[in-house]
């Protein structure tokens, strides 16, 4: 930033920065904004990357690479720099077709929301009722609209939309972890343009979704979806079914990792979405999974773990009562038994107090590793066994034994594999 002004140039803080800064959270990244040419960019910083030159952004270094940065610091990571910009014609719903060089005001009006409208100059002297260090420099009232708690699009609601159909996702992103609302001009405009999403990317949907999913507002993110009817869009018709824009009440979310929090945030969803009674046969799981898979572009280890949560829960509901000990133990040790048992005490709260009592009774967790079994296939080899599939049978065998208590020794487990057929 002082690089930019010592050189003559105009440079503010731009977008989500201002935006957290305003509302008193950090920052995740900080994105300048400047009427610095690329080239003029390039020139100032020799080391600078291009990573949109052609709209504009550069990519530049706080300081020299192994070095201190420019704050005094430790090495940062890297800050883009965007030229004032105003877009062209939006031709394929994602990017301008060319763009023309602007100035701060004019570079406002083509961003998606007020909020994230705002320009910072944190090395000018603030106003009187600045809540930040700096200038607050506001053309599209965003200032009003933080303080008022509120979504709106930047001018006309259609436009903005129409250039990006994405933005239909950004707006419930934003308004369900900021806990705001969506100007009504705004979600009319949304709902309008729902249908649209069709044509953009599945990996686009699919990144938003997940942003909306993994973090702690993901019930809020759900509603909203409902509310502005782009969720049968998103899932792939998914959750279609006869009760609509259900989401859950209550969702508590196992530790793991972002792919089980996603598995059980949607897989909680999906299930919401349905008429009482179904989801109790696999086969309606694995239906569901192929379409959200293709609809989210959905990686193999998500789509695992959405499929082991959504079949944990069909098991608990069908078969878990009448399961034997080593059945249910099998069960409570899957890595995806404890998201779906999440999803069951979203879903029927008594029935996932039922399955905790007998896991309780049987000493186990939900998804924590088994015992390590106390007769392996080396032993069985020893015994003068080949490999085939009575090893699976044996050892199957021997292992619901040791998870029932029946045998508790290697000694006692190489007594039963005799009488399994050895």
């Amino acid at each position: 930033m002082k690089a930019l002004r010592e050189a003559g140039f105009v440079a503010y803080f731009a977008g989500g920065c201002v935006r957290d800064e305003l509302l008193g959270t950090e920052p995740e990244d900080y994105d300048v904004a400047t009427n610095a040419t690329p080239e003029q960019v390039k020139r100032l910083f020799p080391g600078a990357g291009e990573v949109g030159a052609s709209f504009g952004v550069m990519l530049v270094h706080a300081g020299p690479k192994g070095g201190k940065g420019v704050a005094g610091g430790k090495w940062r990571r890297p800050v883009e720099v965007a030229t004032f910009r105003s877009d062209g014609e939006y031709t394929d719903q994602r990017r301008p077709s060319s763009v023309s060089f602007t100035d701060a005001k004019n570079d406002a009006q083509r961003r998606d929301f007020t909020i994230n409208a705002v320009f910072l100059d944190p090395l000018a002297a603030p106003t009187a009722d600045s809540p930040v260090r700096g200038k607050v420099i506001d053309y599209v009232g965003g200032l009003e609209d933080l303080k008022a708690k509120v979504i709106r699009a930047v001018g006309d609601a259609d436009a903005r939309l129409s250039e990006d159909h994405l933005r239909a996702l950004r707006a419930a992103r934003f308004a369900a972890r900021l806990g705001f609302a969506i100007e009504p001009g705004t979600a009319d405009a949304v709902r309008r343009h729902a249908r649209d999403l069709r044509g953009v990317s599945h990996e686009r949907i699919g990144g938003e979704v997940r942003k909306m999913l993994v973090h702690p507002a993901r019930l809020a993110a759900m509603r909203i979806l409902e509310e502005l009817d782009v969720a049968d869009v998103i899932l792939g018709d998914a959750g279609a079914g006869p009760v609509a824009r259900r989401v859950p009440a209550t969702l508590e979310i196992p530790g793991g990792t972002a792919d089980l929090t996603l598995a059980v945030g949607l897989g909680a969803w999906m299930v919401h979405r349905q008429a009482d009674g179904a989801w109790l046969e696999l086969r309606f799981a694995d239906e569901a999974v192929e379409r959200v898979r293709k609809s989210l572009l959905l990686s193999n280890d998500e789509e695992g773990f959405l499929r082991g949560v959504l079949l944990n829960r069909a098991a608990i509901f069908s078969e878990w009562s009448a399961a034997t000990v080593s059945r249910r133990k099998r069960l409570a040790m899957t890595p995806t038994f404890a998201g779906a048992l999440a999803v069951v005490a979203a879903e029927r709260p008594e029935r996932s107090e039922v399955v905790l009592s007998d896991l309780l009774t049987m000493g186990v967790g939900a998804s924590e590793p088994g015992p390590t079994p106390i007769v392996t296939g080396d032993m069985l080899i020893g015994l003068g066994l080949k490999p085939g599939p009575s090893f699976k049978r044996i050892l199957d065998g021997v292992y619901d034994a040791q998870l029932e208590g029946r045998v508790s020794s290697p000694e006692e487990g190489m007594e039963l594999v005799r009488t399994l057929g050895v």
